[in-house]
């Protein structure tokens, strides 16, 4: 099955990855979310809750965020790792991390 991850950082500033099933082949949902919690702590991002709990949605928009939008428009293997986590994260055949509206849907 296929996944398709849509990361937008604004109007006509959308980048679409497709994941399939041989990219994500052995990954858990522990495992992808320990690479965006990885990311999340290597790009120094600010957690969304003040209180300290970081929920996975607040780690893949902030990762996205300060991944930065030309990561995305390379599509390279940072892009395509964290398109691999975010799908198996949260198991949805489309997904859309919508960094300006700071909204996954």
């Amino acid at each position: 099955m296929s996944q398709h991850i849509t990361v937008s950082f604004g109007a006509n500033r959308e980048y679409e990855l497709t994941v399939h099933d041989a990219d994500t082949s052995g990954m858990t949902k522990e495992q992808a979310r320990a690479w965006l919690a990885k990311e999340f702590e290597v790009l120094e991002c600010t957690p969304s809750n003040p209180m300290g709990k970081i929920l996975v949605l607040d780690m893949i928009l902030n990762v996205a965020k300060y991944g930065g939008e030309e990561r995305f428009k390379q599509a390279g293997d940072w892009a395509r790792q964290f398109a691999a986590a975010v799908g198996v994260a949260l198991e949805r055949p489309a997904i859309r991390v919508d960094v300006a509206g700071f909204l996954v849907g």
